[in-house]
């Protein structure tokens, strides 16, 4: 199963500008499809399995994980198109904005609030609602609406598991904010795929509600098995007399050992399929995709005169 170390932690703090489709490689114009295809490829040359001990390589992964946590969710990027960092607080702004303008209209547009049109810079209202110092007229009284309950941040957290751990259907416990957080992870979940765990993010404020929990799964490479989609893909050494003269040869599944007939006459490269021999489909009990076997001819090495001659005769027939 997953190991505690498997799990990196980002909590959202406060923290500088980061443009999240440049950590993407990505333009803004970008479909869902691009980012999932970029998160997988720089996650695989930065997950700290691969980089063991590498500090650059971890910060550069969990900055990865939170920019695909936001721009993933259509939801949550056309907030980050629009507020950038603050994406967050959002719709904390504009019900703000809202109260703003039933103040304006209370005292007859005596309000000494300031007004933020769109496309204006935010930076010293999410300050003075969400901390540091209250600027002056509308900051001030922002402030004061601040008091109010407010969602707490979510946290992300990414869960490494092995191939053969995500056939099967089994149960994680580990601790986050000091909390024991226990899941249960259904078989057939891919690498990349993100779950939402309501409520287990960080503390609300003023008594609001928790923020949310997202995991994030990488699935480690496997040394036998490569996946595509629901199937897998493997290879398997033959001998040449195998490959001519046909045969039988053990290939290894995800549940064990079959014996595989060879064709007489099969060529190098020649890809055969074990239908419901591949993973698990994902929430769908007793549905497999599908294991496709290639096979890998080895010429023989180091042969005796008599072997020669055996091939010289074959060649000249």
């Amino acid at each position: 199963m997953a190991s505690v170390k498997s799990l990196y932690l980002s909590k959202n703090v406060a923290m500088a500008y980061i443009d999240y489709y440049t950590i993407l490689g990505v333009g803004k114009n970008a479909t869902q499809d691009d980012i999932k295809k970029a998160y997988r490829k720089q996650a695989r040359k930065l997950h700290p399995d691969l980089n063991p001990g590498d500090k650059e390589a971890e910060r550069k992964f969990k900055e990865l994980n939170e920019a695909n946590e936001v721009l993933s969710h259509p939801e949550n990027r056309a907030k980050y198109d629009k507020y950038g960092e603050h994406w967050k607080h959002g719709e904390e702004y504009e019900k703000a904005q809202q109260q703003q303008r039933q103040y304006q209209r209370q005292d007859g547009g005596g309000f000494s609030g300031t007004d933020f049109g769109d496309g204006e810079d935010f930076s010293d209202f999410f300050q003075s609602m969400f901390g540091g110092t209250a600027g002056s007229g509308f900051g001030r009284s922002a402030r004061g609406s601040a008091s109010g309950k407010f969602k707490g941040q979510d946290v992300q957290a990414e869960l490494t598991l092995s191939l053969r751990d995500a056939t099967v259907t089994h149960p994680q416990t580990f601790e986050i904010n000091g909390k024991k957080v226990r899941i249960t992870i259904p078989a057939g979940v891919y690498d990349g795929q993100q779950i939402k765990l309501k409520g287990h993010g960080n503390p609300g404020h003023n008594g609001g509600p928790e923020g949310d929990l997202y995991i994030t799964f990488t699935i480690a490479p496997d040394p036998d098995f490569e996946r595509s989609g629901d199937d897998l893909k493997t290879k398997i050494s033959i001998d040449l007399y195998t490959a001519v003269l046909g045969g039988d040869v053990k290939v290894s599944t995800l549940d064990g050992s079959v014996n595989l007939k060879v064709k007489p006459g099969t060529q190098n490269g020649t890809t055969v399929r074990l239908k419901g021999k591949g993973f698990p489909v994902y929430k769908k009990d007793g549905q497999y995709g599908d294991l496709f076997v290639t096979y890998d001819v080895k010429l023989p090495e180091n042969l005796t005169e008599k072997q020669r001659d055996l091939f010289e005769q074959l060649k000249n027939s």
